[in-house]
């Protein structure tokens, strides 16, 4: 039986409830976007600079650049400061200033003449780096014209999965029946267009690692490995075995282990509050290693 449908009629015009919803993001979440406090951002030793934190789309950029430098492009070394959204980090007026959307992640490039390049949306961010990089998107015109086309298939896909199904899911302060199956038939349905194009192919747009795959892997390949909103039974996550197959094959890579440690305070054994350097990795390990002497 479907539950009963909420006597709740809009208004005519709108009116904000100063956070008295009573979710997770509250206190936070305002109609309005611009600063709310003077707070200029941090810069380290290395012309990338990343504000960010360790959600899927933070991963997105950093796995890419842990996959650049194990490329050799040096060029691609680069200091990642904290963005604690749940402090509103994202509202200090140095962030603004990088993205006026007041989203995760935003990178400045200082190697530019000028004025450092301010880049912010994580597609936005992969293919700035691809085309500066010359790496991770193909030249030829079919194979980048696909590559592409799954980039902006996943900016468009996956607020289904988080601010949808993940939020009436996971965050809402109360279960709406209606909201979930909603969004969870639109989950399920994405995962089957990807399990049906890795039928077909080792990566998502061919036989190549493309950023398409660094978009997408940190939301749908953790959804494919069970890891997102403890749905994994809900969703049948396991029924998609070619996402699967992928995901795992991903995982597996020491960039993408990088990747996901980077902007990660909550992970005390392994992740990285800041990451300004490759050694500190290592460091960690060893901080680690030192605690259980």
């Amino acid at each position: 039986m479907p539950q009963e449908l909420s006597d709740y009629t809009p208004p005519k015009v709108w009116e904000w409830d100063n956070g008295a919803d009573g979710n997770k993001f509250a206190s936070i979440n305002r109609p309005t976007s611009g600063a709310r406090e003077e707070k200029p951002l941090p810069v380290g030793k290395h012309p990338l600079q990343l504000y960010s934190l360790g959600t899927p789309n933070g991963v997105k950029v950093t796995i890419m650049l842990e996959e650049l430098l194990a490329l050799g492009h040096t060029g691609a070394e680069y200091d990642a400061w904290l963005i604690n959204i749940m402090e509103g980090d994202q509202f200090g007026s140095g962030f603004v200033a990088a993205n006026p959307n007041s989203k995760i992640p935003a990178m400045m490039d200082h190697s530019v003449k000028g004025d450092p390049q301010r880049i912010f949306e994580s597609g936005s961010i992969l293919f700035y780096l691809a085309e500066k990089f010359g790496a991770f998107l193909p030249t030829e015109l079919a194979a980048r014209t696909e590559t592409m086309s799954w980039l902006m298939w996943q900016m468009g896909s996956a607020p289904y999965l988080g601010g949808g199904f993940g939020h009436f899911y996971a965050y809402a302060p109360m279960k709406i029946e209606y909201a979930i199956n909603r969004f969870a038939m639109e989950v399920k349905r994405e995962m089957d267009v990807l399990d049906k194009q890795l039928a077909e192919h080792e990566f998502i747009a061919g036989d190549q690692l493309t950023i398409a795959d660094f978009a997408i892997y940190p939301w749908y390949g953790a959804m494919a490995r069970g890891l997102l909103y403890d749905a994994k039974e809900f969703l049948d996550v396991e029924g998609y075995t070619h996402l699967g197959r992928w995901a795992k094959q991903l995982s597996e890579r020491p960039t993408f282990q990088r990747g996901q440690l980077v902007n990660r305070p909550w992970d005390e054994e392994k992740g990285l509050k800041e990451r300004h350097d490759a050694s500190d990795f290592a460091a960690k390990l060893q901080e680690q290693a030192d605690k259980k002497t």
